[in-house]
């Protein structure tokens, strides 16, 4: 029993040494801050992004308008998915902004956000697709115009099909902000590594990152599953 509790206060002492003494708990916080600021606005213009190539993709189906847009639309949405984050991230910090006094948490936010567009574009396009074409129809035959009928009918429920994949996105979105240490951010994972190279001790600053990270995304998780079940009622309750 008595090694227990040495051992006890020796894995205490450790983490006080490596992760508290000399206020380096506020380099997490301040990795935490830059993660979620950079996650939160990633995913807001990943959104208006994937919001703009969706209409304009729906829009070229469904009345065969838009066809250069469409065009650029699929050739930006096919380099960003078949290119790495990273190296995206790396070009907008690196060359697209090599000469400006930009905050790298901005040029962070942009190359995510960027990213994350043309994932967001896929997941309402697929809720867009998810809606019976005779909405559109009954919408027009109704007396409103196309953009009402889009306005009133068909977004509000390809949002709405498509919040648990868009939450699912801010998810992973958080996850993927552990590349931005490439650039000189300090996020949550770079705030570790700079305690590591400080203490010499990797252990307690990445297991306290990982906690972190587990812990947002639990809560995450859990509100994304309460979503889903309000949605589902809504839906049964019709």
């Amino acid at each position: 029993m008595e090694k227990v509790a040495d051992w006890f206060l020796s894995v205490i002492e450790n983490f006080y040494q490596t992760v508290l003494y000399d206020g380096r708990y506020l380099l997490i916080l301040n990795g935490l801050k830059n993660t979620l600021i950079m996650a939160l606005g990633a995913v807001v213009l990943g959104l208006i992004i994937g919001g703009i190539i969706s209409i304009i993709r729906y829009t070229n189906k469904t009345k065969n308008k838009f066809k250069i847009l469409n065009n650029i639309c699929r050739i930006y949405v096919t380099i960003i998915r078949g290119t790495p984050a990273l190296l995206q991230l790396m070009i907008m910090y690196y060359i697209i902004f090599k000469t400006s006094s930009i905050s790298s948490v901005i040029v962070g936010i942009l190359a995510f956000g960027i990213n994350s567009g043309a994932y967001c574009s896929e997941i309402l396009r697929s809720g867009f697709e998810s809606i019976d074409d005779g909405q559109l129809e009954a919408g027009v035959s109704l007396g409103l115009s196309y953009t009402q009928t889009l306005t009133y009918i068909i977004i509000p429920q390809a949002v709405k099909n498509s919040l648990p994949s868009i939450g699912n996105e801010f998810i992973t979105l958080i996850k993927e902000t552990a590349i931005a240490g490439y650039i000189g951010i300090v996020d949550l994972t770079r705030a570790s590594d700079i305690i590591a190279s400080r203490t010499y001790d990797y252990f307690f600053p990445l297991i306290t990152i990982a906690a972190i990270y587990l812990f947002i995304t639990a809560v995450l998780s859990a509100l994304l599953r309460s979503l889903e079940r309000k949605l589902d009622i809504s839906d049964t309750s019709r």
